[in-house]
């Protein structure tokens, strides 16, 4: 059982050496049931984290790794203040699979395909930006000019296309229904490969 592993300070229960153990520590940092985690349960585990790194602990490894999941849940390791719960990365399941049905969702309205598209990569910059490594400054012009350009190519893609349907006359409605079904995909394709050429030119500038 995993939970009879040595307790390690800022460790992995699970081998991150395997596939199978990456997997499973990443199904558990976004347990969605660490959202209703209340301040008295999060105040528990840091004191029972304190009292490890003090030599003080008389508690199980088991108790020892649910007080390190809970912390790093809400606790930002590098400011030490607490999440937004909305960017929390427990919150990915229940606060991005609205979005990303209502992105799939086919519709011609190109005010609502900008929406959907422009909700996705707000709550991306948002929680990237939450869960950063704090330790490395990050100006906000720097999140800012970001945040426009993945805004920018996601939209104008996703509209670009809307607009490209609807000039295509021979296309049978069906067709048209598909093709805006899979709008998403190259619209945050898109996005991805911006904001990775973006970073990597920040970075090299640093």
């Amino acid at each position: 059982m995993a939970d009879d592993v040595p307790f390690v300070l800022g460790s992995s229960k699970y081998d991150q050496k395997t596939f199978k153990g990456r997997f499973r520590h990443f199904i558990d940092v976004i347990d969605p049931r660490l959202l209703f985690t209340g301040q008295r349960k999060l105040n528990e585990s840091v004191e029972m984290l304190k009292d490890f790194q003090d030599g003080k602990s008389t508690f199980s490894n088991a108790e020892l790794w649910a007080a390190q999941k809970v912390k790093q849940a809400i606790i930002h390791p590098d400011t030490g203040e607490q999440l937004p719960i909305p960017f929390r990365m427990s919150g990915f399941v229940p606060f991005g699979s609205p979005i990303v049905v209502g992105m799939l969702i086919p519709t011609k309205s190109l005010a609502i395909t900008g929406f959907w598209q422009w909700l996705n990569q707000s709550h991306n910059a948002c929680v990237n930006y939450c869960n950063r490594n704090a330790t490395q400054e990050t100006s906000m012009k720097d999140f800012l000019t970001g945040y426009g350009g993945a805004v920018g190519s996601a939209v104008s893609i996703a509209v670009g296309i809307q607009i490209l349907i609807r000039k295509s006359s021979n296309l049978k409605p069906a067709t048209q229904t598909l093709i805006r079904r899979f709008i998403p995909f190259p619209a945050t394709g898109i996005m991805i490969m911006f904001c990775g050429a973006y970073k990597h030119t920040v970075l090299r500038n640093q």
